[in-house]
């Protein structure tokens, strides 16, 4: 598990990036997949997730972790919802209910407001990190009463630009919405790569967040520990694990 720096100095939350070891699962999931989008076993999944709420010290029925789609839909939670909500994106105040996402090359962030005592947690995929689901977060911060200056981001470990080969009809679609996004490409041997940590990072600061920590550790490499969906689409697996991240206020 690792944790962030800047969120680390304070006492009243929790938080952590899990990476795929201490856990149940085996094979291609082997070993703390929490994903229940996989096709792992549901008892193995269940026992992984028990095992990390108890790490954090919830109950795993206080675990709230969203069907993600992609999107940039956002949900502030109140209590526990009845149901699994569809989104990408929770927001909470609320003490001992714990924000989850689940990823395996895109990724997590958490951004805390240590003055409003108010949380989140955003699962950021290319796709939801270009339909703005990170300014769309940051505004319900500030529709809560948040200021921007106080807010402290960090973005989780996700797949590296050096891992992270695109297509150019993926270079075209960021180069139409601003041609300033060619920054957070470059080109090596006829190819293309693309930085979704630098991208996220530049739309947190464009926001007005300055106080941001970046995790440097590439999913993709196998050497981190991480599940990564693609490195198992290069090897040929008919599926993948999914690492977790949890932020709670204690």
């Amino acid at each position: 598990m690792i944790k962030s720096k800047l969120l680390k100095q304070y006492n009243n939350i929790y938080h952590g990036f899990f990476n795929r070891f201490g856990g149940y699962s085996k094979g291609i999931y082997r070993s703390l997949n929490c994903g229940m989008g996989s096709k792992d076993k549901k008892i193995n999944i269940n026992k992984n997730l028990k095992k990390v709420c108890k790490k954090v010290g919830c109950s795993k029925k206080n675990l709230i972790l969203l069907n993600q789609i992609h999107s940039n839909k956002i949900h502030i939670i109140k209590k526990i919802p009845i149901k699994k909500l569809v989104g990408d994106s929770s927001i909470t105040n609320k003490k001992k209910i714990a924000l989850g996402v689940v990823t395996a090359d895109c990724a997590p962030i958490f951004i805390y407001d240590p003055d409003k005592n108010l949380i989140s947690a955003i699962h950021a995929g290319w796709k939801g990190a270009y339909k703005r689901i990170i300014t769309k977060t940051i505004n319900n911060f500030k529709n809560e009463g948040s200021k921007i200056k106080n807010l402290i981001a960090v973005i989780g470990p996700c797949i590296a630009k050096q891992s992270y080969e695109v297509k150019s009809d993926f270079f075209n679609k960021f180069i139409i919405k601003n041609k300033k996004n060619k920054n957070f490409f470059s080109t090596k041997n006829k190819k293309i790569f693309f930085s979704l940590n630098g991208y996220i990072e530049n739309e947190l600061k464009n926001n007005g967040i300055n106080n941001i920590e970046i995790i440097k550790k590439d999913t993709y490499l196998n050497k981190n520990n991480f599940f990564s969906s693609r490195r198992s689409l290069k090897n040929n697996f008919n599926d993948y694990g999914r690492n977790i991240s949890i932020i709670m206020i204690k």
